[in-house]
């Protein structure tokens, strides 16, 4: 009966020295760049314990029907988190959007290691910025003692 599998469970020490061997070869071979290994680490540093995630539900890019003859057409962005919304539209121009419920809130654009600018949301909740994010970014809210942040997207 040559096809029975043995009972011993393979050698801890070889499955770590192989595990090993293959992270030095990916290093070698097919390395992080570093530039995108300092961006993770940032990202991380910036995570908000008490915030809630607003999740993407929608993104022109993914879900709406192309048109045609458009040739720089704006992006369009939905996220939500609970009861709160936010629509934000990125241009080439900057980017604009409304919370919803309208109300009054502060947003920092993410973009590294530091927030970039504080934007203010109007009591109709808009808010707008002539700067148009570089490179992954996120979205910070804080509105009536919540804080909201959304997923970090590629601009």
């Amino acid at each position: 009966m040559g096809d029975e599998v043995p009972d011993e469970e393979p050698d801890a020490g070889f499955d770590d020295g192989l595990l090993d061997d293959l992270r030095q070869a990916a290093g070698i071979l097919d390395p992080v760049p570093t530039a995108l290994r300092q961006l993770a680490v940032e990202a991380y540093a910036l995570h908000d314990l008490d915030a809630r995630l607003a999740e993407l539900t929608f993104d022109s890019l993914v879900d709406a029907i192309p048109v045609r003859g458009a040739t720089d057409p704006p992006r369009m962005l939905t996220f939500h988190s609970g009861d709160v919304t936010i629509d934000v539209e990125v241009t080439s121009q900057g980017l604009m959007g409304q919370v919803l419920p309208p109300q009054p809130a502060g947003i920092e654009v993410l973009s590294g290691p530091r927030a970039g600018a504080t934007l203010v949301a109007d009591d109709l909740g808009r808010f707008s910025s002539d700067v148009t994010p570089a490179g992954p970014f996120a979205l910070r809210l804080r509105a009536g003692g919540e804080v909201v942040v959304t997923e970090w997207l590629r601009a």
